[in-house]
């Protein structure tokens, strides 16, 4: 069984960052000055070890891998932040690909939506660098810089093309085209072509019933989201959709202009952990490009303040119950052998596999344990 850890590089500084938020800012400025705004919440989130690491350093990343590969994760799947051309936290994914020694399978995610100050102290939805999606030359440029990551022998691959994920796919004008190009120009280059894969959260934007992810071979339940959308009913899903779309537009006509806050303006919102778990449980996939997704914990409050939502009940016990019936579902019912997980390092939304003070390595023996008990752990 493949377990591909979503992966996010927002821990070292870059110079964006320090013009946007000031001088050293990272993702772990977010962790360390979250509060508990509900009695319930697991606030504040501390690394074992108070270990605020820096991912310009490859030897975190090689720590990163080892420890991934001990308890069972087959890969990572890394952020990949591409703006027409403009680059921003590249340096891991690209030290990654550099020190060939690290051993252990990844994949690119494009996280293509504008990029807003929602990371930051303040977050307001201001819009700082807005997402282009451009013609043909900028795809192939595109193409061009993804193209040695491809070729690696450590990316990870399905019936033998490389995995590229979409995150948000229903926002690419002329999505189609550019990928039968990009398409294409892996097939000229001496690959099998591409597999492209979308997380897929809100699907009454982009699904199978719409046709509009025909040249996706996976759709990934990405999870909490996914849960949650299906656990709304359809009329409160179209609302959303509407709501999404409008905002998507609005923010196309404003460029780098401040959104309307009372658009994102909504009250801390709690979840319950065991309810969503249940829901993942009984979905039964939509169609045969469906890939199951699991979720560690949430709470984006250290991010969205009391705009924020959190997860009650959350537990490695819980977590380990839950996840060995997924990997059984995931045979039987989608009949798949990849897992999708939110996430390993997503500290600042509350789901990460790596060790904290409180539960220290249960979540990663959570996984390992599943894996085994299955007879699924990697060869």
């Amino acid at each position: 069984m493949k377990v591909i850890a979503f992966y996010l590089p927002q821990f070292h500084v870059i110079k964006e960052n320090n013009e946007w938020w000031g001088d050293g800012f990272t993702d772990w400025v977010n962790v360390k000055r979250a509060i508990k705004y509900n009695e319930k919440q697991y606030q504040p989130r501390v690394p074992l070890n108070k270990n605020y690491y820096d991912l310009s350093n490859i030897d975190v990343m090689k720590w990163q891998a080892e420890m991934a590969k001990k308890y069972g994760i087959y890969g990572f799947c890394m952020y990949h932040y591409w703006f027409n051309g403009h680059k921003l936290l590249e340096k891991p994914v690209e030290n990654y690909l550099k020190h060939t020694e690290i051993d252990l399978p990844f994949c690119l995610c494009w996280a293509n939506e504008n990029w807003t100050n929602q990371w930051g102290p303040g977050a307001n939805q201001k819009m700082l660098i807005e997402q282009v999606y451009g013609d043909e030359k900028d795809w192939k440029e595109h193409f061009d810089y993804m193209l040695p990551f491809f070729r690696d022998k450590r990316y990870i691959k399905e019936n033998g093309k490389p995995l590229l994920v979409i995150y948000r796919p229903d926002l690419i004008d002329r999505l189609d085209e550019m990928l039968e190009k990009m398409d294409s120009w892996a097939k000229d280059n001496g690959l099998n072509g591409l597999c492209y894969a979308y997380q897929n959260a809100i699907s009454t934007l982009f699904n199978y019933k719409n046709g509009r992810d025909r040249k996706f071979d996976i759709q990934i339940e990405y999870q909490p989201g996914a849960a949650f959308e299906w656990q709304w009913n359809k009329i409160s899903m179209w609302a959303i959709k509407i709501k999404r779309e409008f905002i998507n537009t609005l923010g196309k006509l404003l460029h780098t202009k401040k959104l309307p806050t009372t658009l994102h303006a909504k009250k801390l919102e709690k979840r319950n952990y065991d309810k969503t778990w249940k829901c993942i449980l009984e979905h039964i996939p939509v169609s045969e490009k469906c890939v199951p997704g699991a979720f560690v914990d949430w709470d984006n409050t250290p991010r969205k303040q009391k705009r924020g939502s959190f997860y009650e009940g959350a537990s490695p016990e819980k977590f380990a119950y839950y996840f060995d019936k997924l990997i059984k579902r995931t045979k039987e019912v989608y009949h798949k052998d990849m897992i999708f997980i939110f996430a390993w390092n997503e500290w600042a939304e509350g789901g990460y596999l790596e060790p904290d003070e409180k539960n220290e390595y249960s979540y990663l023996a959570a996984v390992y344990q599943g894996l085994k008990k299955n007879n699924e752990l990697p060869r």
